[in-house]
């Protein structure tokens, strides 16, 4: 019954902006970081950006970095990715995933994560 939801995706404008959404059940994301994640068509998963708890800064990937925001209310168990400014090459699928904090060593995208989400499509076109 553990699983990870993502909401939010859909199509819009060049410019625009969309907020996604990870909701959590089955766990307390209170004690995982959470990263945000996308795959595009032909090519490879991309972390996009990632929490690791309401004290530590926060990281981007350099393509998002200024234009995504990821935050996170533990008292609704969501982490949530704000996308501000978006471009055509933001279109892919977005997806969430979580990992506990007890491990030996600093978490990065590289993070083998515990529980992923089956993703959101965004698009942008014109």
């Amino acid at each position: 019954q553990v699983q990870l939801v993502e909401s939010g995706g859909g199509l819009v404008q060049p410019g625009s902006s969309l907020s996604l959404s990870c909701a959590a059940s089955g766990f307390t994301l209170d004690y995982y970081a959470v990263g945000w994640f996308r795959q595009a068509p032909g090519k490879e998963r991309e972390g996009v950006a990632l929490i690791s708890s309401s004290d530590e800064p926060t990281s981007y990937s350099d393509s998002v970095k200024g234009r995504f925001t990821i935050s996170r209310d533990n008292a609704k168990n969501r982490v949530y990715l704000q996308m501000n400014s978006l471009k055509p090459e933001d279109t892919a699928v977005y997806y969430c995933a979580a990992v506990a904090f007890d491990v030996p060593y600093a978490i990065t995208f590289f993070t083998p994560f515990h529980y992923w989400g089956q993703g959101t499509q965004v698009t942008i076109s014109s």
